[in-house]
C-alpha cells in the first residue's frame, strides 16, 4: 500500500510540476550575424542600438517567449565566417532564428543555412533585391537598393531632370544601384548622358568629377558606401566647381549620412538623395524615437538603426501570433503581410516576396538653424521592391 501511495504521489507531482512548466516562459534564441568588429563595426553598433532599445522599451519577453540575444561578430564582409557563424549559432547554441546582417555576401551566405535549417532568418540591412530569393524562411526589415534608385530616377525625370551623368562604386551594391537608377530616369523620359565606375577603395575622385563636369549635365547621380567616401567626393565636387545650385547633385542616403555631411561641410548643401529613414523625419513617432535613441546611446540613430529596431518589431509581433512556436515555417507565415508603424513611417511585409513596403523619401541638404541636415523635400508611399519585379 506504500508503495502505491508514494507511486500516486509521484504521479501528483509530476502533474504539478508538469503544469507549471507549462506556464513557464520558453526562451527563445536568437542568433546575430554582424561586423561587430572591422571597418563596419560602427554600422553593426547602430543597428545593435536598434535592437537594444526596442528590448528596452518592450522588456525582454515576447508573448510566452522570454528572448534571448546571442552575438556572432563575422568582423566584416566575410561570406564564409557568416556561413559558419550561422551553422554554430543553430547547432551548438540552440538558436530558434537569426537576425542581423549588415551585408549583402555575408546575407547570401548565412541564407542558405537558413533555407537547410529551415530557420527563420530576419535581414535587417543587406538591400540586394536577390537575398530574400535565397530563402522561403527570409523576411527584409530594412530596404533594397532598387527600392530607393529606381524611385529616384523617376522623380528626377518628373522634376525638370532632362540629361544626367551617373558615377557609381564599381561592386555589387554600386552596380545595382546605377542600374535601377538609370532605369527610373529612362523610364520617365530622361536621358543617361555618360557613366563611370570606379574602384571601391578610391581615395580622389576629382578626375571622376571634372570628366563628369565636361558632360555638362544638368545633374550628377553618385553612389558610394559610406565611411570615407561622401568627404572624398564633396571635396572634389567643391574643387572642380560643382554648384548643387546649378548643377543637381543626387543619391542614395549614405551620400548625405550625418558623419559625411559632418565631413563635407557647406559642399554638401542642396545635395538631394533618397532614403527610407533619416532622423530629421517630422512626425511625432519618430521625435519621440530619435529622443529615446539619444537618450540611451547620445547620438543620433540611423538607417542601420531603425533596421534593427524594426527588425525586432517583427520578431516580437511574429513569436506573439504563433503563441511561441519557432519553426521556419510558422514563423514566415506569421511574418507574411505583417504591418506596422515604424519611426520611419507606415511599413509592411509583401505576403509575396517577404520584402519590405513601405515609404521612400526624398531629402534636400539645407542649413537648419546653422546646422547641415537632411530636410524632406517628397516622397512616395507604398514602394514595393521593382527588382522582384524582374526576377
Amino acid at each position: 500500500m506504500q508503495r502505491l501511495l508514494c507511486g500516486l504521489a509521484g504521479c501528483a507531482l509530476t502533474l504539478l510540476f508538469g503544469a507549471a512548466a507549462a506556464d513557464a516562459q520558453e526562451t527563445v534564441k536568437i542568433g546575430l550575424i554582424m561586423p561587430y568588429s572591422g571597418q563596419f563595426a560602427d554600422t553593426a553598433t547602430q543597428m545593435d542600438n536598434g535592437i537594444k532599445l526596442y528590448m528596452k522599451q518592450h522588456g525582454d519577453s515576447a508573448g510566452r517567449s522570454k528572448i534571448e540575444l546571442i552575438r556572432k561578430d563575422t568582423g566584416g564582409i566575410a561570406p564564409d565566417v557568416a556561413k559558419r557563424l550561422s551553422q554554430e549559432v543553430i547547432v551548438r547554441d540552440h538558436a530558434d532564428l537569426l537576425g542581423g546582417f549588415v551585408l549583402t555576401p555575408n546575407a547570401l551566405a548565412a541564407a542558405d543555412v537558413s533555407a537547410e535549417a529551415k530557420k527563420f532568418m530576419v535581414v535587417m540591412n543587406a538591400a540586394t533585391s536577390i537575398i530574400t530569393t535565397k530563402s522561403p524562411y527570409i523576411a527584409r526589415t530594412s530596404v533594397t537598393t532598387p527600392q530607393l534608385n529606381h524611385t529616384l530616377g523617376v522623380w528626377a525625370a518628373k522634376n525638370g531632370i532632362k540629361k544626367i551623368y551617373t558615377m557609381v562604386s564599381d561592386y555589387g551594391p554600386g552596380i545595382d544601384a546605377e542600374t535601377w537608377f538609370q532605369k527610373g530616369f529612362k523610364d520617365g523620359g530622361g536621358e543617361i548622358v555618360g557613366s563611370v565606375r570606379f574602384p571601391v577603395a578610391n581615395p580622389d575622385f576629382s578626375a571622376f568629377v571634372q570628366r563628369a563636369k565636361d558632360s555638362n549635365p544638368d545633374a550628377i547621380y553618385i553612389w558610394v558606401p559610406g565611411g570615407a567616401q561622401p568627404a572624398a567626393i564633396g571635396k572634389a565636387l567643391a574643387e572642380r566647381g560643382i554648384d548643387a545650385s546649378k548643377t543637381k547633385i543626387l543619391g542614395q542616403d549614405a551620400l548625405s549620412a550625418e558623419t559625411a555631411l559632418k565631413s563635407m561641410g557647406d559642399a554638401a548643401l542642396g545635395i538631394i538623395t533618397v532614403a527610407y529613414y533619416d532622423y530629421n523625419l517630422d512626425t511625432p513617432m519618430n521625435k519621440a524615437f530619435v529622443k529615446a535613441y539619444n537618450d540611451e546611446f547620445h547620438r543620433n540613430p540611423d538607417f542601420f538603426a531603425v533596421g534593427g529596431y524594426d527588425g525586432m518589431q517583427l520578431i516580437y509581433a511574429a513569436l506573439q501570433k504563433t503563441g511561441g512556436k519557432t519553426d521556419g515555417d510558422t514563423l514566415i507565415a506569421a511574418a507574411k503581410g505583417m504591418a506596422w508603424d515604424s519611426p520611419r513611417g507606415p511599413m509592411s511585409i509583401d505576403p509575396e516576396t517577404r520584402d519590405v513596403v513601405q515609404t521612400v523619401h526624398i531629402f534636400k541638404v539645407e542649413k537648419v538653424g546653422g546646422e547641415l541636415r537632411n530636410v524632406e523635400i517628397d516622397k512616395v508611399p507604398n514602394v514595393k521592391d521593382p527588382g522582384h519585379m524582374a526576377h
